[in-house]
C-alpha cells in the first residue's frame, strides 16, 4: 500500500519563535471537507479542521526547529530539518512525500516538491493547518511569558508593533538573533 505524506511549514518569516512543520498522511476513505491553504482560512475554520485532520488522518506529526537552530544553520536549513523531524515522527513510514515549495528535505522516501502545494494537494493543506494552529497557539502562550510584544496578535511576524516593542523592551530568548530587525535591536544601546 502506498502512503503519501503531505508536508508544510509555518513561521519562516517571523522574528521570534520556532519554525513549525507538520506531516500528514490522509486516509483516502475518510475525506475531510474544507481543506485549504491555512493562510486562506480564518482562525475559526482552522481550529474546526485541525481536530478533524488529527482524528481522520492515518498518521500526523509535528516537527520544529528552535530559534537557536535557525540562527546556527539559517531559516531554510532549519525549515528542512523541521520537515525531516515531522516525517520521522510519523507512526507510518510514508512511501512518498509531497512537500510545499521548491526545496526538498532529505527524507527516507521519494520527495516531490509542489509550489503552492497547500492550494492543490489536500495532504499538504492538512499539514499547513496543523502546523499553523500549533504555532499560533504557542505564540499566544508567549504573550503571557513576554507581555508587551503583542505575540498573540502578530505571532512573531515583523509588524510595526513588534519592531517597536523590540526597540523599547529589548530582545527575548525566543527572538531569532540572525534576523536583521533583531540584530538592529541588539545593537541599540539604551540611554
Amino acid at each position: 500500500m502506498s502512503y503519501i505524506v503531505g508536508v508544510d511549514e509555518v513561521g519562516r518569516g517571523p522574528l521570534a519563535g520556532a519554525v513549525v512543520t507538520a506531516a500528514v498522511i490522509l486516509d483516502p476513505n475518510k475525506p475531510i471537507v474544507g481543506l485549504a491553504d491555512s493562510k486562506k482560512l480564518t482562525a475559526k475554520q482552522r481550529e474546526r479542521l485541525e481536530p478533524l485532520i488529527k482524528e481522520h488522518a492515518l498518521a500526523w506529526a509535528i516537527g520544529r526547529a528552535e530559534p537557536e537552530e535557525i540562527d546556527q544553520i539559517n531559516i531554510l536549513q532549519a525549515t528542512l530539518l523541521a520537515m525531516k523531524r515531522a516525517v520521522e515522527g510519523l507512526s507510518i513510514m510514508p512511501t512518498e512525500a509531497l512537500v510545499d515549495g521548491n526545496q526538498a528535505p532529505d527524507l527516507n522516501c521519494p520527495v516531490t516538491t509542489v509550489i503552492k502545494g497547500d492550494q492543490s494537494e489536500p495532504a499538504i493543506a492538512a499539514a499547513s493547518i496543523i502546523a499553523k494552529v500549533a504555532r499560533d497557539s504557542e505564540m499566544v502562550e508567549m504573550e503571557a511569558k513576554y507581555p508587551g510584544y503583542g505575540f498573540a496578535k502578530h505571532k512573531g511576524y515583523p509588524t510595526q508593533q513588534h519592531q517597536q516593542a523590540l526597540m523599547e523592551l529589548g530582545v527575548t530568548d525566543i527572538h531569532r538573533r540572525s534576523f536583521k530587525p533583531v540584530q538592529i535591536a541588539l545593537q541599540q544601546v539604551k540611554p
